[in-house]
Formats: structure tokens, sequence, C-alpha cells
């Protein structure tokens, strides 16, 4: 059965569409209008092997906030739906992820139950022209509506774009931890109440 998904999502403030494959080789197309959150999605997809299409137009003559949080709240949805009963998967995923003078941990379960445990603090309240509290907002967006316990720590970091970005990256090696098919379990579900 394929493990992909294609969600749209349209409001006052956004347009997007959000288009998902679990088993793919990392291929993007990003185009947020956001450069630096482009890039952080490409790396995602790119660390994760899912293969990501977004794009997105939003109010970004008021700032960047509703782009970045509904592409969140889509691509949280796109995921949900491609994982379907998330039958002979692994679940769990984590990473301790370095980045030169970063290392940031990343650990998450495809629970169905939403939680975001958040410890990254930011030296800086930009990169660039983009809001690094932007950074939580996406990742909050995308624990609620994928359904998925998160939790993200910084152990140790000097550069805030190393810090967005190592954060990132491990976001995307635990998940393709977690989404990868598991051959001993199957088509059973990682659960012992059977569902998730």
């Amino acid at each position: 059965m394929p493990r992909s998904a294609s969600i749209t999502r349209t409001t006052s403030e956004t347009a997007i569409t959000a288009m998902v494959d679990l088993d793919g080789t990392g291929t993007a197309g990003i185009q947020t209008g956001v450069g630096f959150f482009d890039h952080m999605l490409d790396q995602l997809a790119r660390h994760s092997m899912i293969d990501m299409h977004i794009k997105c137009e939003g109010d970004r003559h008021i700032d960047d906030h509703h782009s970045v949080e509904d592409c969140g709240i889509a691509l949280g949805q796109a995921l949900r739906e491609a994982l379907g009963a998330k039958r002979g998967i692994g679940r769990y995923g984590q990473c301790a992820l370095p980045m030169d003078d970063t290392l940031v941990t990343v650990a998450l379960d495809l629970s169905g139950r939403p939680w975001l445990g958040w410890n990254l603090p930011f030296p800086t309240e930009k990169i660039g022209s983009f809001d690094t509290e932007l950074v939580r907002e996406f990742f909050q967006a995308l624990s609620t509506h994928g359904g998925i316990t998160l939790h993200v720590d910084l152990v140790r970091g000097l550069n805030s774009h190393h810090i967005a970005e190592a954060a990132f990256k491990g976001l995307a090696r635990a998940l393709r931890q977690a989404v990868e098919p598991d051959r001993r379990k199957g088509e059973a579900v990682p659960s012992t109440k059977g569902a998730l």
C-alpha cells in the first residue's frame, strides 16, 4: 500500500498544499516564500528520506508567523494521513544531532497523543530576517496535528542558525526511524492496545 498523502488547507491567512511520500528518497519541492524556512524544510525532507512538496501562499505582508505555523499544521496532517493505521512501523525515533558548536536531541513517538517538550533557547531573536520563535511554532503545530509526542532539547549551542538546523535535522532522523517498516512486526500495530 502506498504511504502517501496530500493535504490542501485554505484559510483567510494562508493557502497551502502539502504532499508527502513516506517511502520516498528525500526529494523536496518547497515554496513557502520564507527563505530560511524553505531551507529547513528542505533539510527535513532530505534527512528523513520522506518526499515532501509544500507550497504556501501566506499573508507575509503581516509577518511570517501564519505561513510557518500553518505549514506545520498541513505537514502534520499529511504525515498522519500517510501513516494510516501505523501498521508495522517502528513508532519511536531519536537522534542526537551534532552541528559544529551545537548538539540537539530529538525524541519522538508516533503515538497519536500530541505533546511538545521544548528546551531550545536561541541566543538571538533573528536568523537573518527569520524570527527564531517561529521554530517552536512549527514544531508545536507539527506535533499537535501529526499526533506526535515530541521532545526537543538543546544540549549546547552558540549559533542560532546551527541550533535551528540541528533541530530540523534531528527531527528528520528521528522521523525516519519512526516511520520505517519494522520487518519483525509484519503488519502488527506497535501498541499493546492494538491501535494508535
